[in-house]
């Protein structure tokens, strides 16, 4: 008869049981080290730890303080022995011990944790030497997890006073805000393979010009004489409704040699040359003209607003909102029919004038959208910083966001993140059935990408917007073939 059946012997069960809790202990032991080596291994990835200042994890501290008037709160990530303060709001905490803390009981509770009156929970007063020394009545923490689901660290906020507990939308909105630092730090993994892909396309992009410098300076200047450069317009649509509401301006040449030129292949060259200026400049004059011949078309069309990319070369322009307005008085353009894109990037160089600049424009009524969002630098601070309308989602995020619970996740904050400030979000890049239903149930507004439609000529843009309602069809998936159109 085996050991673990042996009824007859006691003792020997006792043993036998015993053991048997020993390996179970083991086991449970040997689980929990592995899971902190995978979470420590998935901290030290994200190079998080021990690095400066960042504004966009401060804007995020600062929005959960103001938004349930916290006294403190403190976004921290986590080693194997301390609390290592990444960002805090009212109080100045650097670090602290792991062993007690309020991280513990996070990870033992692989959730939130919400005590609503301090008195009540003697046992937190006697073995947490933060709260004992900021005199806490009320504390809420949730984890800040990897998209493996590895606990990193953690966002709290405390009160000197008691409070109610959180409501379930209150928890929610605290849970959402440790998603933002999640997305962050994914968003920083991006902005490094997108850094590392640019420096390759860069290299690339200096050998071909070395070895065929094409356009030169006076190529692009007999383009702008002689009318080569043709806008095309992209419609963005309300996905509730697919009612086109704008156009995206996208510039082509039309080379009388080599055929219709993509953006990519003459505007490094007039970046390079100074050629973007009046070539900007052109542009912006074409969209008002496009604009005013829509609006005599029909005077429903006047609801519309047409987008316009600008270049870094533009904003350093002090003088670019006087630019804008005399266009706008000359065709007799309605201001909020116009719409400037800018990328993070342009931005940069040169922060005073930027925020000089759109100041400007937008006292004239323009809409201002911040291109590419999350590719940027630190694109939540500067959401702060600059008087932005509208968010425009990077195509990658919704490329991948189809791929797992993380991209997903990231969508998802992208979109939370600008309800919370007031600014609607356009996804760009859709391209699947898919995308389309799962940007409308994370609700997200508005959208453009080939399964509406293509960049087209502004006489095929005519033709859509005599549709009843500017209503497209519903879209049907795209075959791979179709999705190889320039941007």
């Amino acid at each position: 008869m085996g050991l673990f059946r042996d009824k007859q012997n006691p003792r020997l069960q006792g043993e036998a049981n015993a053991f048997v809790m020993v390996q179970m202990e083991f086991e449970t032991v040997t689980e929990k080290r592995q899971q902190e080596a995978e979470r420590l291994a998935m901290l030290n990835s994200s190079g998080i730890l021990d690095t400066g200042p960042d504004p966009t994890y401060d804007a995020i501290t600062r929005l959960a303080a103001e938004y349930f008037h916290a006294d403190v709160a403190l976004l921290g990530f986590v080693d194997a022995t301390r609390i290592w303060i990444k960002s805090y709001w009212g109080e100045v905490v650097r670090e602290l011990p792991r062993a007690h803390s309020i991280f513990e009981t996070i990870l033992e509770e692989d959730g939130a944790v919400v005590i609503p009156d301090l008195a009540h929970y003697a046992r937190y007063r006697s073995r947490r030497p933060l709260l004992r020394h900021l005199d806490v009545g009320f504390f809420a923490g949730v984890p800040v997890r990897s998209g493996n689901g590895s606990i990193l660290g953690v966002l709290t906020i405390f009160n000197r006073r008691s409070r109610p507990s959180l409501s379930p939308d209150e928890l929610q909105m605290l849970q959402n805000l440790a998603s933002m630092v999640a997305s962050q730090l994914e968003l920083q993994r991006l902005r490094k393979a997108f850094t590392r892909e640019d420096a390759r396309r860069t290299s690339t992009t200096r050998r071909t010009s070395a070895t065929h410098s094409w356009p030169r300076s006076a190529d692009l200047s007999r383009a702008l004489d002689h009318r080569e450069f043709e806008l095309f317009y992209q419609p963005e649509v309300e996905l509730a409704t697919r009612r086109i509401v704008g156009m995206e301006a996208l510039i082509r040449w039309r080379h009388p040699e080599r055929g219709l030129l993509s953006p990519v292949d003459f505007i490094p060259a007039a970046e390079e040359t100074g050629l973007i200026l009046p070539i900007g400049d052109w542009g912006l004059a074409e969209a008002c003209r496009q604009i005013q011949e829509w609006n005599l078309e029909d005077p429903a069309n006047q609801s519309l607003r047409v987008c316009v990319n600008l270049s870094a070369r533009q904003f350093s322009r002090e003088g670019l909102a006087d630019h804008v307005e005399s266009l706008l008085l000359q065709s007799g353009t309605s201001s909020r029919q116009l719409g400037l894109e800018m990328t993070e990037s342009s931005l940069i160089p040169n922060m005073n004038t930027a925020t000089q600049v759109l100041d400007g424009l937008r006292s004239l009524g323009i809409s201002l959208l911040m291109d590419d969002f999350g590719t940027g630098y630190s694109s939540l601070n500067h959401l702060h910083s600059f008087p932005f309308d509208v968010l425009k989602m990077d195509r990658s995020f919704v490329a991948r966001m189809t791929d797992g619970d993380q991209p997903l996740q990231i969508v998802r904050t992208i979109v939370e993140l600008a309800r919370v400030l007031g600014m609607d979000v356009v996804a760009e890049g859709i391209e699947t059935v898919r995308q389309y239903r799962m940007l409308r149930q994370l609700g997200c507004r508005y959208g453009q990408g080939y399964l509406f439609a293509r960049p087209m000529t502004a006489e095929e843009v005519t033709g859509l917007l005599r549709l009843p309602g500017r209503i497209l069809p519903e879209p049907r998936e795209l075959p791979p073939e179709l999705l190889a159109y320039p941007a």
